[in-house]
């Protein structure tokens, strides 16, 4: 097979393997999917992919141009983590009510499937009709947990639990899945009674039997709070080491991690005194904080003013971008409120692709739950993050590389593209986009945030921490509110190393921008730097260093 045959295969068998996933990037041709849980699907996919690294591997680099050989590089990188994360067997041990949890995608992912088409509403029907099927592979593999001693935390059971009664409690027009409205050059009456005959007959009753499961049988073998990490769990210590290679495309230790986060929480500290001084006239690093989380005046009132400021910040960046890229995404990105059925347990904000056909534009989705508990200081950093210059530009320009293979185009990398967004936190204050020093100091407060997760993920993890020790650390060296660490940390539990990727991520391109900074001298143009970090599309940190300094040979 060709490289390029290969690429087609790896790229095929992820949105297979992860159909939901693609519905998120914007892919279409999978919303009739749903995934197969089974653990016999699992050994096989698992071996479909060594298979197919030992074939990327058998092509010569030394024969290749050089974006195949990057492409080459990717190849091997994804499929031997795609291997290593089917062995890790997550939905045996994985309950949670944010991020990672396996009925989130059913409630929130499903209901986000583009529907402009005939072809889409059959499409969606299809899949709704596979969810029952797919709920109930969730249940065996946690029972399959269960008898093997992998199992999930109780807090996290609890509030999957609780997440479900909401859901189910609610009536059936206000269900996310069965309210999506009928495209043109369809019979809508028609097709939305079969879409509420297959949520009240076969959606809703699957979640009830997962719900049901969770309480009778995984919730009294929980694992407790003190041993919330899957360093408590058969055969984690590897997972865990696996989960951080893939997420930050490095191979440094937990230990190492772990180190770093407590040298740069350490290190922000002159920050919090300086901006604090300017702000509350105190350079108290301690009641710094505690005036960041604790002063009422500096929360919102309303979720009106939440989206209000995330879609202020994103046309303020939006008008200044062109001048620091020299290349901007077509697609356009908006602000969104999350549902309501998500937001409690959920993160302040994400990012969703647009879709690929041009349908739907890019959406920053808002957390507005209980705003008087959201600080405003926060979401101009949330915004910068997750649209522009951060995800939205990013993620969208790299969808818009017609000329890459698709599994690049529509890949996700954590430590690119969450390095990417971090690194855009500190360009935006470049740029000049933050409104004052109390917004520069959500800025920083986002720095320690990041800067905590290597300590606390690790700590779970790898050195055992329990969920109130990670909370306790955060609280002590950020400025997020209680509400927000907690399901930050419950978001880690779930899903381990991603978090870490982030500050790995950023730290790589800043030491590239100051590496190309001192190699040009007065000939660096950041603009151009920018877009020689973002022309391939998301990398592992190695490739990149290697594409920036064949970049630099061809600028010097």
């Amino acid at each position: 097979m060709t490289l390029g045959d290969l690429a087609k295969d790896f790229f095929e068998r992820s949105m297979l393997r992860s159909p939901f996933e693609a519905t998120e990037s914007g892919v279409d041709g999978y919303d009739h999917l749903v995934p197969d849980l089974s653990a016999a699907a699992e050994r096989r996919q698992r071996a479909e992919f060594e298979a197919l690294a030992a074939a990327v591997a058998e092509v010569d680099a030394d024969g290749l141009g050089p974006a195949d050989r990057v492409t080459r590089a990717m190849l091997l990188d994804g499929c031997r983590s795609q291997a290593a994360d089917l062995a890790a067997g997550w939905p045996e041990f994985t309950v949670a009510a944010a991020t990672g949890g396996v009925h989130l995608p059913v409630l929130s992912t499903v209901p986000r499937a583009t529907l402009t088409t005939p072809q889409h509403a059959t499409a969606y029907l299809r899949r709704c009709e596979q969810l029952g099927t797919f709920l109930d592979q969730a249940v065996e593999r946690l029972r399959e947990g269960l008898a093997g001693g992998r199992t999930p935390t109780a807090h996290g059971v609890r509030a999957t639990i609780a997440q479900l009664d909401a859901y189910l409690a609610s009536p059936i027009a206000e269900d996310p899945i069965a309210s999506r409205p009928a495209p043109d050059g369809v019979d809508g009456d028609r097709w939305r009674a079969d879409l509420t005959r297959i949520v009240e007959g076969s959606v809703r009753p699957a979640l009830r039997r997962y719900r049901d499961d969770l309480e009778r049988d995984a919730l009294p073998q929980a694992r407790p709070d003190d041993r919330a990490g899957i360093a408590h769990v058969p055969g984690g210590e590897r997972a865990y080491r696996d989960a951080l290679r893939m997420h930050t495309t490095t191979e440094l230790s937990p230990d190492e991690i772990h180190a770093l986060g407590l040298e740069l929480v350490d290190g922000l500290r002159a920050e919090y005194e300086r901006l604090g001084r300017a702000v509350f006239g105190t350079g108290d690093v301690d009641e710094v904080i505690r005036r960041l989380r604790d002063d009422t005046s500096l929360r919102f009132s309303d979720g009106a003013q939440i989206l209000a400021a995330a879609r202020d910040a994103l046309d303020r960046a939006v008008a200044a971008v062109p001048a620091w890229f020299g290349r901007l995404p077509r697609a356009a990105c908006d602000v969104a409120e999350m549902p309501a059925f998500e937001a409690k347990d959920a993160v302040l904000g994400y990012y969703q692709l647009p879709a690929a056909d041009g349908s739907r534009p890019g959406y920053h989705w808002v957390n507005t739950y209980e705003p008087h508990t959201r600080a405003r200081f926060e979401y101009e950093a949330l915004s910068f993050h997750e649209s522009v210059p951060g995800h939205h530009l990013q993620l969208a320009l790299q969808q818009e590389l017609g000329d890459l293979p698709s599994f690049r185009r529509f890949g996700y990398l954590a430590a690119f593209s969450e390095g990417w967004a971090l690194y855009t936190e500190r360009l935006a204050d470049e740029m000049g986009l933050y409104t004052g020093d109390l917004d520069r100091l959500g800025m920083v407060s986002f720095d320690s945030w990041r800067a905590c997760r290597l300590v606390v993920d690790t700590g779970m993890h790898h050195l055992g921490w329990g969920r109130r020790r990670a909370i306790d650390y955060m609280l002590a060296n950020s400025a997020l509110t209680p509400v927000n660490i907690s399901n930050e940390v419950d978001r880690y539990i779930a899903w381990p190393g991603q978090a870490c990727a982030y500050m790995v991520g950023r730290r790589e391109i800043e030491r590239l921008r100051a590496v190309a900074a001192a190699t040009l001298g007065d000939a660096f143009d950041l603009p151009a730097f920018h877009d020689a970090v973002l022309r391939n599309g998301g990398l592992p940190m190695r490739v990149l260093a290697d594409e920036i300094d064949a970049w630099l040979r061809g600028a010097a």
